[in-house]
C-alpha cells in the first residue's frame, strides 16, 4: 500500500491537536519554522500541511502576522432554482427558509466595453464588440457573500431604457424581466460551477483569504431563439455559502 504523504500525515496530527482545543479559537499557532523543526520535517512539508488545514477551514492565514485558529462562520444556505422566485421550490415546500440570499448589493456598469476573446465566445458575438460590464457586490445582513461580473451585448439593448441593468424603469429586476419588456424572451438559463482559489482582488472584496476556496459560476442566459443574451461569472466564497441546487422532475 501506498504510504500517506508527509504533509498529510502532519495535517491529521495537527489537525487532532486544534480539535482537541490545544489552541484556542482566534489563538496563533506557533511559526512554521518551529512546528517544522518540532515535527523533524522540512519547512515545504510543513507549509503544505497548514496550506491545507487552511483549505479545509480550520486555520486562517493573516498576511504578516501568523496563521491563527480560525473562528467558526456559519454557512449560509443559496439555493440556485428555477423556482425560487415562483413560492413553489423544495425550502418553500418545506418550510425552510432560504439563508444566505443577498439582500442588499452595490454595482458599477460601463457602457460601450470591448467583449474580451471569452467573453465573445460565450455571447455568440464578435471580440472587440460593444458591451455593457457590470461589477456586482453582493451582501447578506451587512456581510459580503457573493461577486459578480456580466456582459450584455449592446447589440441587443443599445437605445433602450434598460440599456443599464441597475437604472432606469426597471432597474434591479433582472434579466428575464428587463429583457422581456424589449420583447427578447428568456427561454434556458446554463450555470457551469467551478471550485477555485481566491485571488487577491477577490479576497479583498469578499473578506477572505489569498487561496481560500470559492466556488465560481459562469451562467449564460438564453432567449426562445437560442441566443445568449447575457453572461456572468459568479463567485461565491465557500465558507460563508453552501450552493444547493433545485432541479424539477419531469413528469409522465
Amino acid at each position: 500500500m501506498p504510504r500517506e504523504a508527509p504533509y498529510l500525515a502532519v495535517a491529521g496530527v495537527l489537525r487532532t491537536r486544534i480539535l482537541a482545543g490545544e489552541w484556542e479559537i482566534g489563538e496563533r499557532l506557533p511559526s512554521r519554522a518551529r512546528l517544522a523543526e518540532e515535527y523533524g520535517v522540512g519547512r515545504n512539508v510543513m507549509q503544505r500541511a497548514m496550506d491545507r488545514l487552511i483549505t479545509d477551514g480550520l486555520l486562517e492565514g493573516r498576511t504578516g502576522s501568523g496563521t491563527y485558529v480560525r473562528i467558526p462562520r456559519e454557512r449560509l444556505r443559496l439555493i440556485r432554482s428555477r423556482h425560487r422566485d415562483r413560492g413553489g421550490g423544495a425550502a418553500a415546500r418545506s418550510g425552510a427558509r432560504e439563508r444566505g440570499r443577498a439582500n442588499a448589493w452595490d454595482s458599477h456598469s460601463q457602457v460601450r466595453v470591448p467583449a474580451p476573446e471569452e467573453v465573445a465566445e460565450r455571447l455568440g458575438i464578435s471580440p472587440g464588440d460593444l458591451c455593457v460590464s457590470t461589477r456586482y457586490e453582493f451582501l447578506a445582513d451587512g456581510q459580503p457573500v457573493q461577486l459578480s461580473e456580466s456582459w450584455e451585448p449592446m447589440a441587443i439593448t443599445d437605445g433602450t431604457p434598460i440599456v443599464l441593468p441597475e437604472t432606469g424603469p426597471l432597474a434591479g429586476k433582472g434579466v428575464v424581466e428587463r429583457m422581456r419588456s424589449i420583447g427578447v424572451v428568456i427561454s434556458t438559463v446554463v450555470e457551469v460551477p467551478r471550485p477555485a482559489r481566491a485571488t487577491g482582488a477577490q479576497a479583498h472584496l469578499l473578506g477572505i483569504s489569498v487561496g481560500d476556496l470559492v466556488l465560481q459560476i459562469e451562467r449564460t442566459i438564453y432567449d426562445s431563439d437560442g441566443r445568449p443574451v447575457e453572461t456572468a461569472d459568479m463567485v461565491i466564497p465557500d465558507a460563508r455559502r453552501e450552493v444547493v441546487y433545485e432541479f424539477g422532475a419531469d413528469r409522465p
